[in-house]
């Protein structure tokens, strides 16, 4: 397979996964266990990005809802991304996996900064890129640092992870009747105002052809899975 047609994705994984069954922090058992899912997309041959937020940590918009300024609030949470995807980064080479972690803000001493070229780079090298800091600037979630990303890198396919099996017509946990899509399109999620991701990142995927498939990951093998066949999780496009 010729490096330019080659299959290249951009994977976003919740902070709030690698706490596990805490309500913060980071479970290390996670941490390997997601990297398993990672590693095993190496068998499919494609090129991997990670974003990977901070709920674990700390929630920006939270904070600055109970006072605390909004930009202060959201740089603390860029550098809980930081926090988390070096953890990341070290159960992945635990596993031999030749990892990069870039940020889009500078911590030089744990990660390199994010230059597209660069990351482009480390994925035509095989490695497994994982790009912490959000955008670098505030106001933006790290969904829409994952939208920016994907579309920057040329990925094809963006891949929301988290705990839900898919998108919904309304919220599973409090409906147990609620119908589950396979597919949906981009003008649907917004007119129904689903809460996937949000509408910043929403309306750049759109706008760019960026399809997303959202999945369950805490599922063993679902990644691996939903990228070698059809039926799982929901597609947007």
């Amino acid at each position: 397979m010729s490096q330019k047609n080659k299959k290249r994705i951009l994977l976003k994984l919740s902070g709030e996964i690698l706490s596990g069954d805490h309500v913060f922090g980071i479970d290390p058992n996670v941490a390997q266990q997601l990297a398993k899912e990672v590693a095993s997309l190496k068998k499919l041959d494609i090129d991997i990005g990670i974003v990977l937020g901070a709920g674990n940590i700390f929630r920006g918009r939270d904070a600055s809802e109970k006072g605390m300024d909004r930009v202060t609030a959201d740089y603390i949470g860029m550098v809980g991304t930081v926090i988390n995807s070096v953890t990341l980064q070290d159960s992945l080479e635990q596993l031999g996996l030749e990892t990069r972690t870039l940020s889009g803000i500078d911590i030089p001493k744990i990660a390199e900064p994010y230059i597209r070229r660069r990351a482009i780079r480390h994925l035509e090298k095989g490695r497994i890129v994982i790009i912490a800091g959000g955008t670098g600037n505030p106001f933006f979630s790290t969904d829409s640092a994952a939208a920016l990303r994907s579309v920057e890198l040329d990925c094809s396919l963006l891949v929301k992870a988290t705990k839900v099996d898919g998108v919904y017509d309304s919220d599973p946990v409090k409906n147990p009747d609620a119908k589950k899509y396979t597919n949906i399109s981009f003008a649907e999620v917004l007119e129904k105002e689903l809460a996937i991701m949000d509408l910043t990142a929403i309306t750049l995927c759109k706008e760019n052809k960026m399809p997303i498939l959202v999945l369950d990951i805490t599922k063993e093998g679902n990644l691996y899975n939903a990228l070698s066949e059809e039926g799982i999780g929901t597609t947007i496009n």
